[in-house]
């Protein structure tokens, strides 16, 4: 009676098909040359069995349904022989497949490869050629991981879509360029329509404080669909509001190439800003975030006003109120307040005031935002800009001639130490050589942070005249903020309220302490330098 035979037949890719490489065969080529072997053998095959673009590196022989079922079947004694093109179709980790083989012909059943013949194990030699074997596999799997990261990761460098399908607000167009595989490369490109989504929705999350599900539900209501013609969910908007590809930045793994102007769809600041205001919202951050978590609502701060006294946030409250008008009559006023939310759950002592009429506070933060809007109009972008940079360049000098004088200082330290190691091993020390040694160990640290330091600081100096532009481009949104204030949303001003005020901290009678964003710190301390008038 014929021997029965199962195949097993594996590809790691969809499209791979190199016929010329025997390791990289494509399942109809390995479906031929198992059939062929098979007939010169006298065998019969009974059941065949393959794995699409299952790599046999990654995945564990545990969480291969095809395996499996092959285990079960040697099991219950349903063939006698398992065949394959060649022995890492069964898999190519080290440390787990040549048992997994040892575990089959065990059960009785014999393996064989078309290329390799069969393998056994009937001695000392039959096991360590089995190991080898898959140690060799699984070290070919490694370099051919390594080498595609760094294929994938020159890509992205030199501004080439990388594959697979273009994220939402692009398309890919032919480039003209052909590839070693005589395949015409394509590239990425703008879908104006779509951008125009993305756009919408960066929008939404900075400037009026949407979250992912409440900006998906805006497009649904407004007919706007996906791609595929479907409604949008908060997972797809969250994975466009964090994809760095829109700041025109193409990423493989942990390369990222320059930003590619064609490419940009949103300004780096609008990204950046949308990153920050999401990583403030995570239920992580809720004791630290100062940006808003609901920006509908008729109050002007949410989220960073807290209470001067005892540090703790102050919350909304709504409550009635019975008033008595001219003629006489009664009439139910709702009163909206800030509330110390520490004092008034009994979490923390507080001697500051329970809460501050909402309208009272709002104008005083107002008048605040008006008069930081002045001094932005009264002084020009050169005046400011310029001399924001003066200030910033004169800083990183400081900070990188305070950093040499610790430089000089460590490297003194160490080679003094070394010295002192000479003399330790010679016998003329008083000092241990333990205790040598970790200071040694610690002062070459510190030469090493002071040298890194200073590499940091010197490109920073570099790039300082190249961050002018940027800062110009922010200080125009903020005019525009200005000019828009008044006439907005509720929504709107709150989120600009929060781009320009990080924290204000109130007091008994209504005293502010009013802590900026770092950007408006630098544009109005820029605007002082130039400007002896200063408004308090």
């Amino acid at each position: 009676m014929a021997e029965r035979v199962y195949c097993l037949y594996r590809v790691s890719t969809s499209k791979q098909v190199d016929h010329d490489d025997q390791n990289q065969a494509d399942i109809p080529m390995q479906r031929k040359a198992c059939h062929d072997f098979a007939e010169h053998m006298g065998w019969t095959i009974v059941r065949e069995e393959q794995e699409n673009g299952v790599s046999g590196y990654k995945v564990s022989a545990a969480d291969r349904d095809k395996i499996q079922l092959i285990r079960d079947h040697a099991e219950k004694g349903k063939f006698d022989i398992l065949l394959v093109f060649m022995f890492d179709r069964i898999g190519r980790k080290s440390e787990e497949t040549p048992f997994v083989v040892e575990w089959f012909v065990k059960k009785g059943i014999k393996v064989w490869s078309v290329n390799e013949g069969e393998q056994r194990f009937e001695s000392h030699t039959d096991r360590l050629t089995n190991y080898i074997r898959f140690w060799q596999a699984d070290g070919e799997s490694q370099k051919t991981s390594i080498r595609t990261r760094i294929a994938l990761g020159q890509m992205v460098q030199e501004g080439r879509f990388r594959g697979g399908v273009a994220p939402y607000g692009y398309r890919l167009e032919k480039s003209g360029v052909v590839n070693k595989r005589k395949h015409e490369v394509n590239k990425l490109v703008v879908d104006d329509d779509e951008a125009e989504v993305v756009r919408m929705m960066y929008s939404l999350c900075v400037s009026s404080g949407y979250g992912r599900w409440r900006i998906a539900m805006l497009l649904n209501d407004k007919g706007i669909k996906t791609r595929n013609g479907a409604n949008w969910h908060e997972s797809s908007v969250g994975a466009i509001l964090k994809n760095i590809t829109y700041k025109g930045i193409l990423r493989s793994g942990k390369s990222y190439s320059e930003p590619f102007k064609d490419l940009q769809i949103i300004d780096p600041y609008t990204f950046d800003l949308a990153q920050k205001l999401m990583e403030e919202r995570v239920n992580e951050k809720k004791d630290e975030r100062t940006a808003p978590l609901n920006t509908s609502g008729q109050s002007l701060l949410s989220g960073n006003v807290f209470c001067g006294h005892c540090g703790g946030r102050l919350v909304l409250t709504t409550n009635g109120k019975v008033v008595k008008l001219a003629n006489g009559e009664s009439k139910g006023v709702k009163r909206i307040r800030y509330i110390c939310y520490n004092k008034t759950r009994r979490r923390k002592d507080c001697d500051g005031q329970t809460g501050y009429t909402m309208h009272l506070l709002d104008d005083a933060v107002t008048q605040l935002l008006h008069q930081i809007f002045d001094r932005m109009s009264a002084a020009s972008d050169n005046q400011i800009v310029g001399s924001t940079q003066d200030r910033h360049m004169a800083e990183i000098r400081a900070e990188i001639k305070r950093i040499k004088a610790e430089n000089s200082k460590s490297n003194t330290e160490y080679e003094s130490l070394k010295s002192e190691v000479v003399k330790a091993v010679q016998g003329k020390s008083k000092m241990p050589m333990e205790v040598l040694s970790e200071l040694v160990d610690e002062s070459r640290d510190k030469v090493l942070a002071t040298s890194k330091r200073l590499t940091i600081l010197n490109a920073e100096l570099e790039h300082v005249n190249e961050k002018a532009e940027e800062m110009k481009n922010e200080l125009s949104r903020i005019r525009t903020w200005s000019e828009i204030f008044d006439d907005s949303d509720m929504e709107i001003k709150k989120m600009i309220t929060n781009c320009i005020i990080k924290r204000v901290n109130v007091f008994d009678g209504y005293k502010l302490n009013i802590e900026l964003n770092l950007n408006i710190r630098q544009f109005l301390d820029g605007i002082d330098s130039v400007d002896e008038n200063k408004v308090s």
